[in-house]
């Protein structure tokens, strides 16, 4: 058995900054080849996907995508987001999942030999240190490729890999479509922007 063969990983897809990177670089990510690339690079042991969802909508575009990945071998961790008014009056919607990510990646560094994070957030950084002092190596998956670039440099600079998402099209994106399909490989990506 090779080395990557025996390597465990573990993958943890920040949702809406991955939907940010891939639509800035002009493709979509089809989930089921992700997973397919990953499981070819060792033991899969867990692929996480972390998204926040409007709570008080009865129908949200991105609800199609997280039962298809919840069915196909991710584990979905979705939280609600919270409204509040900024300083200058604006309604705004939060929805952060970044402590979810860190706790299971915690929980998860010390039976994996790798984790993949699909994240360009530099707030990911101190994560990054803490399960690399655990003995395992982080792979950083996002984009300088863009203007402006989609990684923070802190963030780039702690990983032991770092992985342009644009080096990863061909094996891991789908050409963008029209109207989202679930099933096998055409899942809507995130909500899209109004034109």
């Amino acid at each position: 058995m090779s080395q990557s063969e025996s390597s465990k990983i573990a993958i943890f897809i920040d949702g809406a900054n991955l939907y940010a990177t891939a639509r800035a670089l002009g493709f979509d990510i089809d989930y089921k080849r992700l997973l397919r690339e990953f499981q070819g690079r060792g033991t899969l042991v867990r692929a996480f996907y972390y998204t926040a969802i409007i709570e008080d909508q009865e129908y949200t575009s991105v609800r199609p995508l997280i039962d298809w990945l919840d069915y196909n071998g991710y584990t979905v961790v979705t939280k609600p987001t919270k409204e509040f008014i900024d300083a200058s009056g604006r309604r705004r919607i939060k929805g952060n999942m970044d402590i979810e990510l860190a706790v299971d990646a915690m929980q998860l560094a010390k039976h994996v030999d790798q984790i993949v994070l699909f994240s360009g957030d530099g707030d990911f950084r101190s994560l990054v240190e803490a399960v690399q002092r655990h003995g395992v190596r982080v792979t950083v998956v996002s984009t300088i490729s863009s203007q402006p670039p989609m990684i923070a440099d802190e963030l780039r600079r702690q990983a032991d890999v770092f992985t342009d998402l644009l080096d990863l099209q061909s094996r891991i994106g789908r050409e963008p479509a029209g109207p989202a399909r679930c099933g096998r490989t055409s899942v809507a990506l995130q909500p899209r922007p109004a034109p």
